[in-house]
């Protein structure tokens, strides 16, 4: 495509949601790198005769660099465009699968995924980003989508790639899982090579300027009220994500049971990241976060008196409702409050500041049930951690004052 021949592409327009939906499958097939590590833990452990926790090292070295690599790679996606960003991390996440594949112990292993966490990093941040700049009038559903892709890899991926372990192992599954990104991806950024014009020049669905809103705070000191606020829901939210199967195992009820708990969370974060797009689209990025918030707390507070079978199905397919769109919310809060031209690196951050909160609460929660021998003060850990997102939301909502005069 040749962009330069191109008028001002239309927002909202035909190309816009084509972008999305080819989005929406490159994000899909990137996010493998989240879920193939926890697929072959169990062999990985066995095969090299190592503890569950030096096994796990690899997930967290995972984490490290998918927080890492939402921060940087968002940046180049403000310099580069997201076609080229993804084309290179397609490549490295084939590398990475490799080099994982061929590891002779746990520390290579762990380094590899380091990369592979990196490179999975592009089909969430930067292209959420990205999608932002094509929507205005439905920025909130377009954005949502586009972060569903992460959530639709955690239900596709593990399921697709499950008769491959079984009958030829990890490295076989992670050999495949390598050459189906690179294979997958490269082409899908034929479609999205096509560049925006400079922000400051795109017409907003009015017609105007898309003007940020005013909170009266500098754009650096935004972001890291945002990364703070990111770092309570997610500390929050990784209380049931991070331990469902382990809460269940203690219970009696097994680790399947626990696992299906997960999936039904995971199909219905999917519905909540759409309907919150939806609602953003009706009433801003900071009403619906704070909605979604509130839900959060309260599905947590729940955990604390039910323990039953069904009643455990229930909460956690609540919380799977309250909490799925809170972390896209902070892209279009990134989107309606700064400079359109800074989204990709804003953006990186502040979800980057989300995933080092899942990190975070994962291990503090691990720590309390150590402490305690129960789940239930790890429960309440969380709820206060999600109190403190609630107050950072309201107090933003309080302060914002319209639209800026200039753009900062």
């Amino acid at each position: 495509m040749r962009s330069v021949h191109h008028s001002a592409p239309e927002l909202d327009g035909p190309y816009s949601w084509i972008r999305l939906a080819v989005s929406v499958v490159a994000g899909t097939i990137l996010s493998v790198g989240m879920w193939a590590v926890i697929l072959v833990l169990p062999q990985v452990q066995a095969e090299f005769g190592i503890g569950r926790g030096d096994a796990s090292l690899s997930y967290t070295a995972t984490m490290f660099g998918f927080a890492a690599g939402n921060f940087v790679l968002g940046r180049f996606v403000d310099r580069h465009g997201i076609a080229a960003v993804m084309l290179a991390a397609a490549l490295a996440l084939c590398v990475g699968f490799v080099l994982a594949a061929l590891a002779p112990n746990i520390w290579l292993f762990a380094i590899a995924q380091v990369l592979v966490g990196t490179a999975t990093a592009a089909g969430f941040g930067p292209l959420i980003a990205d999608v932002s700049h094509w929507f205005k009038r439905r920025r909130g559903i377009a954005v949502a989508a586009a972060a569903c892709g992460n959530y639709a890899a955690g239900a596709i991926w593990p399921l697709a790639l499950s008769g491959i372990l079984a009958a030829d192992g990890w490295r076989t599954v992670y050999m495949v899982a390598g050459f189906i990104c690179l294979a997958g991806v490269a082409p899908l950024t034929l479609f999205l090579r096509r560049r925006m014009p400079p922000s400051s020049m795109v017409a907003g669905a009015s017609g105007g300027p898309d003007m940020p809103l005013d909170s009266g705070l500098s754009p650096r000191a935004l972001q890291w009220i945002l990364a703070l606020a990111g770092i309570g829901c997610c500390v929050a939210m990784s209380m049931p994500q991070v331990h469902i199967v382990a809460y269940c195992a203690d219970l009696g009820y097994g680790v399947t049971v626990g696992a299906e708990m997960l999936s039904l969370m995971l199909f219905a974060g999917i519905v909540s990241r759409l309907v919150s797009g939806l609602l953003a689209d009706m009433f801003g990025g900071v009403r619906t976060l704070l909605l979604g918030s509130i839900l959060q707390g309260l599905a947590l507070v729940l955990y604390l008196p039910f323990s039953g079978l069904t009643s455990l199905y229930i909460v956690s397919m609540i919380f799977g409702l309250s909490q799925g769109g809170i972390v896209p919310s902070y892209a279009i809060i990134v989107r309606e409050y700064m400079p359109a031209r800074e989204a990709g690196a804003r953006i990186g951050f502040v979800i980057m500041a989300t995933i080092l909160g899942m990190a975070l609460g994962g291990w503090m929660s691990g720590w309390i049930f150590d402490l305690t021998g129960s789940y239930q003060m790890a429960f309440v850990n969380g709820i206060a951690f999600n109190i403190l997102n609630i107050v950072i939301m309201m107090w933003l909502l309080t302060r914002t004052r319209g639209p800026r005069v200039a753009m900062a």
